[in-house]
């Protein structure tokens, strides 16, 4: 059994809500997860002791949100690569789907960690599918898929 951070900032709780959906797919899949509020991560040690790693923020300004950036500079200085990844986000809109914070933490966690990501690439919901069964299965066969790498 593997150990798994999923670590995300959420302002309306959209991104909670996946992030714990995505926790359920990686328990799923026989792997143990912590979930872990950006704030809640001061050093890099606290990135320490996991197999793999999911990140998600919304999608603010069609980027990452300062905050979040914030952490992915402490990120930046654990020893990543190699680690299973993933990246999430919400969105408010769908036509700020082209510019998606989970693209960009994507590619910040495959080109600057080295971290050997999802093969489904950066994951990207609208908000308003968390309602319906469809977004809660989606995010969970998304932790599903990071599990079976593990």
């Amino acid at each position: 059994m593997a150990r798994v951070v999923i670590v995300y900032v959420s302002r309306g709780g959209t991104t909670e809500r996946m992030a714990g959906f995505i926790a359920e797919g990686v328990r799923i899949s026989g792997h143990e997860v912590e979930l872990k509020k950006s704030t809640e991560i001061e050093s890099e040690r606290d990135l320490s002791g996991y197999e793999g790693y999911i990140f998600g923020c919304p999608t603010e300004n069609l980027d990452i949100p300062p905050a979040f950036k914030a952490f992915l500079s402490i990120a930046e200085k654990a020893d990543l690569a190699g680690k299973v990844g993933g990246a999430f986000s919400s969105r408010a809109h769908p036509s700020s789907g082209d510019g998606a914070a989970a693209d960009r933490l994507f590619e910040v966690m495959e080109t600057t960690f080295r971290m050997r990501m999802s093969n489904l690439g950066p994951f990207n919901l609208e908000g308003k599918a968390m309602d319906g069964a469809e977004g809660m299965h989606a995010c969970q066969d998304y932790g599903k898929s990071i599990g079976a790498m593990l």
